[in-house]
């Protein structure tokens, strides 16, 4: 699925982040676990699978506060891989957490990481000739990025995990007599920084191929800004809206809105769009060439802000204080489409306030924009996310991350009037499990071309597994489904529906008894109002 032009295929997905896996070790990971996932939306007929970022994460663990636009997470790595691999001996990882409960991130920051440097060190001892040859690819392969992403680590490991701008000021302003010492006299930490992200890459490609073999595409995040705490920030400073003393001037948000009276301050840096523009959106370039070796499609995250965006002086605590200003997205998709060719592979996450001119930038590049089941039966104006309003050149879900599952929702969030709303629009619900395959299938249903499930509503669970909750400061990002969830009895119902909705990939027979069957002209005859 790759811009309007190749997104008449209906298809169905799941989203599922990868630390949500049930893998050893405490998170989940690319491990055995993720091949046994993938073989369940095989068998239920899934043709996508939706992750998250999986980029390193720093405070709070959040994938959408990266260290980096270009790199992997190191806790995704699979121990079990590493062993299988020869890379470090089973006996090393025995006694880690195990996988059940939620994912532990503090626990695989102390006791898997290491397991992995470890591992690097032995690749790097004695990796033979042919996967020292794959190393040393990857790494001309990603030279743009890789190299200032080990010295950032081995820096910000150093100075105790603080923020870049806290560090001396010689590696703060990125001096080459300071950088340089660090190349000379720290070689081998940044080989192991570059080795491990050799591995992410690795076990990543392996399951991507994996799931390309059952036919199975991968949908992924890229955000539209970054963390200020980050490689890129420190790696790029010219190209982001700060001050003398490498502090943001202004920052990103949302404004106030009927859902909060003060907005949403998200705090990342703005970027110089003019200079930008000036260099051909190199950086832009390689951050899509970067994810298009990661996914097949591409969730353009906050998608608004390429048209406008809500900038806030960053003294300010609240959003109150912001402006609109606008953003040159035609010039950079135009620029993306000239370097990729043909349609681009983005869906627009194109919720909350949208202008016309939003829905003109989408439009114009034929990309998908997202319609939230849960988002429609409080009032007339939210028809807009009922399926009678939906058009084929978009994704429809029955919630995301960031919402409550369908079950939570339905128990601990909704009014009465929307409850009402609910069983009027889909059907009487009588027992709360009814509600979940009541959305699911009114998304199946529907005209859309994609329409893609949270795991958590496939199997029925509650508020228990919530992912995000956006205004709660702890407690995000660490549901797992337990390691026993997965029944055959789930894969069968959502296979049936996607055989009924025209969903599983069905190509006409070319030979046997289903060959020559007038399947086509009959539907065309039928449309017609016809019986001959």
């Amino acid at each position: 699925m790759s811009g309007e032009a190749t997104n008449q295929e209906r298809l169905s997905g799941v989203l599922l982040h990868v630390t949500s896996l049930p893998s050893y070790g405490g998170v989940g990971d690319f491990g055995p676990v993720a091949y046994a996932f993938v073989d369940f939306l095989a068998e239920a007929k899934q043709r996508l699978w939706q992750v998250l970022p999986l980029s390193p994460t720093g405070y709070g663990s959040s994938p959408y506060s990266a260290l980096s636009a270009f790199a992997g997470n190191p806790v995704l790595i699979s121990l079990e891989w590493l062993v299988r691999d020869g890379w470090i001996a089973g006996e090393k990882i025995a006694g880690l957490p195990g996988a059940e409960g939620p994912a532990d991130f503090d626990a695989a920051f102390r006791l898997k990481l290491p397991l992995i440097e470890e591992a690097a060190e032995n690749f790097l001892d004695r990796a033979p000739d042919d996967k020292r040859a794959r190393f040393q690819k990857f790494c001309e392969t990603n030279s743009s990025w890789l190299q200032d992403y080990a010295i950032f680590n081995v820096l910000r490991r150093t100075y105790g995990y603080a923020s870049w701008h806290e560090w001396p000021a010689e590696f703060a302003r990125r001096e080459q007599d300071a950088l340089g010492k660090v190349l000379n006299e720290r070689g081998r930490e940044l080989a192991l920084e570059q080795v491990i992200q050799f591995f992410f890459n690795e076990q990543w490609c392996t399951l991507r191929g994996y799931c390309a073999q059952r036919k199975i595409r991968i949908m992924g995040d890229v955000a539209i800004f970054v963390n200020y705490d980050s490689a890129d920030v420190w790696t790029h400073p010219d190209m982001f809206e700060l001050d003398e003393d490498l502090k943001p001037i202004r920052v990103s948000g949302v404004p106030p809105d009927y859902f909060s009276a003060t907005g949403q301050r998200w705090g990342n840096p703005l970027y110089k769009w003019g200079l930008l523009k000036e260099r051909g959106f190199d950086w832009w370039v390689a951050r899509i060439r970067r994810a298009l070796t990661l996914y097949d499609i591409i969730r353009l995250d906050h998608f608004r802000g390429f048209e406008a965006f809500w900038s806030i002086p960053a003294e300010e605590e609240t959003a109150i204080n912001g402006q609109w200003v606008k953003a040159p997205g035609h010039e950079l998709f135009q620029r993306l489409k000239d370097v990729f060719g043909g349609e681009l592979p983005f869906v627009a996450e194109d919720l909350g306030l949208i202008t016309p001119e939003v829905d003109e930038l989408r439009e114009h590049f034929g990309m998908p924009g997202m319609r939230i089941l849960q988002f429609g039966f409080s009032d007339r104006g939210a028809h807009l996310y009922l399926p009678h309003r939906y058009v084929p050149n978009s994704v429809a879900y029955t919630g995301t991350h960031d919402n409550n599952t369908t079950q939570g929702w339905w128990r601990d969030d909704i009014s009465d009037a929307e409850r009402a709303n609910v069983q009027t629009y889909l059907q009487r619900i009588d027992h709360d499990g009814e509600v979940v395959w009541a959305m699911i299938r009114a998304a199946a249903r529907s005209v859309a071309n994609l329409c893609v499930f949270p795991l958590q509503d496939v199997l029925h669970l509650g508020s228990e597994a919530r992912m995000n909750t956006p205004s709660a400061g702890a407690g995000n990002w660490t549901w797992r489904y337990s390691p026993d969830a997965l029944h055959a009895d789930f894969a069968v119902q959502l296979a049936d529906l996607m055989v009924m909705t025209d969903r599983d990939g069905w190509e006409k027979p070319t030979e046997g008894v289903e060959a020559g069957k007038p399947v086509e002209e009959a539907s065309k005859r039928a449309e017609l109002g016809t019986t001959v």
